[in-house]
């Protein structure tokens, strides 16, 4: 199921992702500081996403209870999918090369990289 969720929606899921369930005014308790959001602005974000199927509500003893509907790693997978797709014609490689030539990358990086990259190597010989 393909979701796309705008940055405000983001926000939202982080918060759902830490721990769930949460009520409308526990979200906006922890995104007050950051956003400056009423609870009113919670609301109308939680029901587009509900609307979109990222999120749903069980009625609790005094307020909704929120849940996800999106796994973090399918909605970050999906992202970064539409990301390379817009930005590097799809292709992993021109965006990692974009950032050897700004000299983006961190030793840390370049060794995760590395590491990922074997493991992938692994991965396609077993499977």
């Amino acid at each position: 199921m393909k979701v796309k969720l705008t940055d405000a929606e983001w926000k939202v899921m982080e918060v759902l992702w830490k721990e769930e369930p949460k009520t409308i005014m526990q979200i906006t308790k922890e995104l007050r500081e950051e956003t400056g959001w009423t609870k009113y602005t919670v609301m109308s974000f939680l029901k587009r996403m509900e609307d979109k199927g990222a999120v749903h509500f069980i009625e609790g003893e005094r307020a909704k209870l929120y849940y996800s509907d999106l796994k973090r790693e399918d909605a970050s997978l999906q992202e970064a999918e539409e990301f390379l797709g817009k930005v590097f014609e799809g292709k992993l490689g021109l965006m990692v090369n974009a950032m050897v030539k700004r000299q983006a990358l961190s030793e840390e990086d370049i060794k995760e990289l590395y590491e990922i990259l074997n493991t992938a190597k692994t991965n396609k010989k077993n499977g």
